[in-house]
């Protein structure tokens, strides 16, 4: 099939994808019976009327009467926008194979080479400054070392660690609940922006579909079939992230799990998915050498140097670790009195050395 065809199915697929009332289902039918949505648009009557209920058969009909389908289409490109049939040379082969993969996809940027090894880095939404720094660690590592780097461009964990790797100069796939010309949520616009330009916005979803609650459960399905690699970097024990693993699974994917303290809820998730069997993650090496790669290439966070800071604020300052520890343990270890050590804590946490945590759990801030 030469680009002129490629492009006159995509056409045609847009317009038969955007049919209210005919679903993913629908069209892979449609599609399977006549191998192109262009075969689709020339059927007869009776014989669509075999393959679509009355309702859909009515609505296909009266858009089938469209003059604009080709005009529909260049303006969708004019919009910096792309769209992959399932049956399109250029939709991702990672998706191909998996249970109710969509049947097109979307995609605003540039989806990378298929020879690029891809991970997906995944998390709580409301993260701790120890889950922030690990995201950013990890995806940093993998990214340069020339993994891309995939999620859902959500809040806390799934947006530290993409605008860590676009930092590192690697490549991300964001994947939307929402329609490929709309950023949700929007604050993280600027990320939006530069994953459009290092990488893919994606989304099974026609432009203008609106962020919903049922819609993000599933676009996880493609998060997890575009990586080889899931890793869950923390997570509560119901977080939203466990259903990407369990989609992951199904697909046969290996899913990695980034362990946390027994008391915290926030690592209740990664814990239980270790107990569980996944593997045990505590470097960006672990993954590296699953997927057969070299290690880091480069590290870019590393605890404050601590210059300037007083004799006793120091001695603090080293015991403390990215893990928060509570303040009678940081007391004992730096043999000080309870109430002076957190005076000095709270001095440290003013100039950005120290972060708290719930519960007076410290930890360095980075």
């Amino acid at each position: 099939m030469g680009e002129r065809e490629i492009l006159r199915e995509r056409a045609f697929f847009h317009w038969l994808y955007n049919i209210e009332g005919i679903g993913r289902v629908t069209v892979r039918r449609l599609m399977d019976a006549m191998g192109s949505a262009e075969r689709v648009f020339g059927l007869e009557e009776e014989k669509l009327g075999r393959l679509l209920t009355p309702a859909q058969l009515k609505k296909l009909l009266t858009e089938r009467r469209r003059t604009d389908i080709f005009q529909s289409y260049e303006r969708l490109r004019r919009e910096g926008i792309e769209l992959y049939p399932a049956s399109d040379p250029l939709y991702p082969r990672r998706l191909l194979p998996i249970p109710d993969r969509p049947e097109a996809i979307y995609v605003r940027g540039k989806l990378p080479d298929e020879s690029m090894p891809a991970v997906a880095v995944i998390g709580a939404r409301v993260c701790s400054a120890y889950g922030a720094y690990l995201a950013e660690r990890f995806a940093a590592c993998l990214a340069a070392a020339g993994v891309c780097i995939i999620s859902g461009l959500a809040r806390g964990i799934d947006g530290i660690g993409q605008t860590a790797a676009l930092k590192s100069g690697g490549t991300v796939c964001a994947v939307l609940g929402c329609g490929p010309d709309i950023c949700y949520p929007p604050e993280n616009r600027r990320l939006y922006e530069d994953v459009m330009r290092h990488g893919a916005v994606i989304s099974e979803y026609p432009p203008g579909t609106p962020p919903r609650a049922g819609l993000f459960p599933q676009r996880n399905r493609i998060i997890s079939g575009l990586a080889d690699v899931v890793v869950v970097v923390e997570a509560r024990k119901r977080s939203g992230s466990l259903i990407t693993v369990d989609l992951a699974l199904e697909q046969g994917k290996d899913v990695f799990a980034v362990p946390g303290r027994l008391t915290d809820p926030l690592s209740e998730g990664c814990n239980h998915l270790i107990q569980q069997g996944a593997y045990l993650c505590t470097s960006p090496s672990d993954i590296l050498e699953y997927l057969g790669m070299d290690g880091c290439k480069k590290q870019r966070f590393q605890k404050k140097s601590g210059k300037g800071l007083a004799k006793k604020e120091k001695m603090l300052y080293s015991c403390l670790d990215l893990q928060p520890k509570h303040l009678e343990e940081i007391a004992l270890a730096c043999a000080l009195p309870v109430g002076e050590c957190l005076d000095l804590l709270t001095e440290l946490e003013l100039r950005g050395y120290v972060t708290a945590e719930g519960g007076q759990y410290y930890g360095i801030k980075l």
